[in-house]
């Protein structure tokens, strides 16, 4: 094969680029999903439902989450919207499933953390009163409340119109749910929750002399709150707090009796510049970027990653959304699209950082590259592995790829030194290409199945943070394959055609040089 150089160096180039392009096919993720001997288990009512019927729907929940092979217990909260970024809501609720340990759940393929959280959603179907979803950790705690894709809608017309945010949400919502990529999606966005409108007669409050603001102030004081200032007592800073006592606040009419100051110093009730009227609208309002919000959570189906799900709620997004509301990301799936395609140019550094150190060491330009092309070779194993197991791109993997490009060279850097110390020695170009494959042949098996021996118990990993060791297994294992395979076979031949292409320069050199002397003679 080494007298056969061009040719393999042109098979070589072939593979390189097919390993590049299968690379960019991969489906992408920023962290897997782990079973972290947990899920959630959120549910929501109507808006304007009571406690009681929450508690009551928490407790159905809860007990279908408890029947579920696996789980080993469950702690109910009522009140908590994981979905409203754990706001506090009368309608919602969530349920902590505690897994039994990985060492009894074993390998049974019912007992995984997709296989609980599906039959759990499955069952969820039982309510007889509101609805409820299962949600997954998010792998980094405190980066978002649940794991998935967490899309944000902004109204960015400036008005705060709920109507056509929620007619927005539902859109994406459908068009979402519609594709075979996502699994599921919801939003808490909701418009219809009863409420009290206090409308004030502005013109009579001005005849009254009491200005609206002074209105607003005695509401805010008398049903909220008003902080008015700190005292030292009993070795202590206590705070004092201005509101109504709680039997002044119950009803609607005990809002009309409260009273307000006029510009004289009177007071007049409340109840005879304004009234009290039923109303609906959103329970709670958020802003994201300064701008009206409604979040919607998806989870990507079995077989697909967050990438691909990302890509295709932004096509949808894109498609369905009115003008002037537009969409951003939040929470784990923000720092994916941040993250972007960092790991080319990551790579593409870190053979550059190679080929420097090895230009220094060889004391030539094109003797590192010899080592250079036989790094992308080891592609091919983690493009094929991850592609037939269905393993994403995710961080780990190209954390596996760093890796593999100094595993990689190494064997490439084993075969071009003694090549090198051969040609020093007097020895021809091909006998010394075709010597050092034959003479590092078992070294780089030998360093090779070590390497592979110490990571096999990452590919076949189980339990706590198992699909992050698999990643990182899977293309490390993979990749060494490839590049133990591919290295004795293409590393002679590039260092033939890299020497011959440097012979060639210095026969040049050489003829510049003397073409003056023979002028003379």
């Amino acid at each position: 094969m080494v007298r056969l150089s061009g040719l393999m160096v042109v098979v070589a180039l072939g593979l390189i680029a097919g390993g590049i392009f299968g690379l960019t096919q991969l489906p992408t993720a920023f962290i897997p999903n782990e079973d972290q001997g947990y899920g959630l288990v959120a549910v929501q009512l109507p808006d304007g439902a009571s406690s009681e019927r929450t508690l009551a729907a928490l407790a159905q929940a809860a007990r279908i989450a408890k029947e579920q092979p696996g789980v080993a217990d469950v702690i109910a909260i009522s009140g908590l919207s994981v979905l409203d970024n754990n706001a506090t809501l009368a309608n919602a609720g969530i349920a902590y499933a505690t897994f039994k340990p990985w060492s009894e759940r074993g390998r049974a393929k019912d007992q995984d953390l997709r296989s609980i959280m599906r039959g759990i959603q499955d069952r969820l179907a039982e309510l007889t009163d509101g609805r409820g979803f299962v949600l997954v950790p998010p792998p980094i705690q405190g980066v978002g409340n649940a794991g998935g894709v967490t899309m944000q809608l902004l109204q960015r017309d400036g008005t705060f119109d709920y109507k056509k945010m929620l007619s927005s949400a539902n859109a994406v919502i459908d068009a979402a749910e519609s594709q075979s990529t996502i699994e599921r999606a919801v939003t808490s966005f909701r418009t219809d929750s009863p409420q009290l409108q206090v409308v004030i007669d502005r013109t009579k409050a001005e005849t009254l002399g009491v200005s609206v603001g002074s209105v607003f102030a005695a509401l805010s004081s008398y049903l909220g709150s008003t902080y008015v200032n700190q005292f030292n007592k009993f070795g202590q800073t206590l705070q004092v707090y201005v509101q109504a006592d709680s039997p002044h606040r119950l009803r609607p009419e005990d809002l009309l009796k409260l009273n307000v100051k006029t510009a004289d110093g009177s007071t007049v009730p409340i109840g005879s510049l304004a009234q009290v009227r039923p109303a609906v609208g959103p329970s709670l309002i958020s802003l994201f970027n300064l701008y009206l919000t409604a979040t919607i959570s998806g989870r990507e189906a079995p077989g697909f990653s967050s990438g691909q799900a990302m890509d295709v709620m932004e096509e949808v997004a894109s498609r369905v959304l009115p003008p002037r509301t537009d969409f951003a990301w939040s929470g784990m799936s923000y720092q994916e699209h941040a993250v972007g395609n960092q790991l080319y140019m990551a790579f593409a550094l870190s053979l550059l950082l190679v080929y420097l150190c090895l230009a220094g060491q060889y004391e030539s330009w094109l003797s590192p590259l010899a080592v250079l092309l036989a790094v992308p070779l080891s592609l091919l194993g983690p493009v094929g592995a991850l592609t037939a197991l269905g393993v994403a791109n995710n961080l780990y993997v190209q954390i596996g790829l760093m890796l593999l490009i100094a595993l990689s060279a190494k064997n490439a850097i084993l075969i071009v030194e003694v090549a090198r110390e051969r040609r020093a020695a007097g020895q021809e170009l091909l006998e010394a290409a075709v010597e050092a494959a034959r003479t590092r042949f078992r070294p780089i098996l030998m360093t090779s199945f070590a390497f592979l021996l110490g990571v096999l118990p990452l590919v076949t990993a189980t339990g706590a943070g198992a699909n992050a060791r698999r990643s990182l297994g899977i293309s490390t294992f993979s990749g060494m394959v490839a590049s133990t395979c591919l290295a004795v076979l293409f590393v002679p031949s590039f260092f033939v055609v890299t020497q011959e292409r440097r012979r060639g320069k210095k026969s040049k050199v050489s003829a510049v040089t003397t073409s003056p002397a023979a002028i003379i003679d």
